[in-house]
């Protein structure tokens, strides 16, 4: 056997390696009858029956013989060094993957999907505190211009006159009545109650109030069916004055303060604190 002295891989001039041990290695293939002996086999029957096959088996039998032929010293090392470190390739070849996937997702252009793509969509039958707010509006808008007066009733009390009693009661912060009467501006309020002033016989149910820089007053001197004028005062009443406007146009309206039990009567704060009112009426004290 004719032996080279130069490594196929490198062509350094440097020993073979492992000679004998790849003659050792091809014979016990061969006595072992092995695949490769049988095909080597059957390659030989087709060439001596196709010159031209043969002549490619040849060809391809040089080319197999020139990759499996004994390295020397230093690419052997160099080829055991990188199968000790098989472990560190693997990971580094699975870390640059990840990376070429992680910089392909990032070119691809964004598809622009929507929640309801995967789920159903689901309304909720929740109102806002806005949606809220404006249905309160509105249903004190009906109850104020349909004159709404119920829950009541008038009684009469010895020594005091006439009162309202709740029916069944009202829950804090539940619409009761509304102060109905003329609403006047401050000039004609003051004509008016200075005429009333004149007959000591006539009560004056005159109530001011401010609303968008103004002073207003409602007057419910006179008499009529509507409850809201007959509410007695009192400094710790059961019900509180609130503005209420219509299309621009203020109402004066009674809200419950704290929970109201039936047979209770409805009394709010006059509000009135004037020497003059106190001296005339002397009950505002109280």
């Amino acid at each position: 056997m004719k032996l080279n002295l130069k490594c196929p891989k490198c062509r350094s001039l440097k020993w073979l390696v492992t000679v004998m041990k790849q003659e050792n290695r091809n014979r016990s293939n061969q006595d072992r009858k092995n695949p490769r002996r049988i095909q080597s086999g059957l390659q030989q029957k087709a060439k001596s029956q196709n010159p031209s096959l043969g002549a490619e088996i040849d060809t391809s039998r040089e080319q197999k013989s020139k990759s499996t032929q004994p390295a020397c010293q230093a690419c052997f090392l160099k080829k055991k060094k990188k199968k000790r470190h098989g472990l560190f390739h693997i990971k580094l070849h699975n870390h640059n993957h990840l990376l070429r996937s992680f910089f392909r997702m990032e070119n691809k252009a964004p598809q622009n999907k929507k929640v309801t793509d995967y789920f159903p969509i689901r309304r909720s039958n929740r109102k806002t505190k806005m949606e809220l707010k404006s249905e309160q509006h509105r249903h004190l808008d009906d109850l104020i211009k349909n004159g709404t007066e119920e829950g009541m009733q008038v009684k009469h009390i010895e020594g005091k006159g006439r009162g309202v009693f709740s029916v069944s009661g009202f829950k804090k912060g539940d619409f009761v009545v509304e102060y109905h009467g003329d609403l006047l501006d401050l000039a004609e309020a003051k004509i008016r109650e200075a005429q009333y002033a004149e007959d000591p016989q006539m009560g004056c149910y005159m109530y001011y109030f401010q609303y968008q820089s103004k002073t207003y007053c409602v007057d419910a001197t006179k008499e009529t069916s509507r409850l809201g004028r007959l509410i007695n005062h009192s400094k710790t009443g059961n019900c509180q004055t609130r503005l209420h406007p219509i299309d621009g146009t203020p109402h004066l309206i009674l809200v419950a303060s704290r929970d109201i039990k039936a047979d209770e009567e409805l009394l709010y704060d006059y509000g009135d604190r004037s020497k003059a009112s106190i001296l005339a009426h002397p009950w505002l004290k109280y």
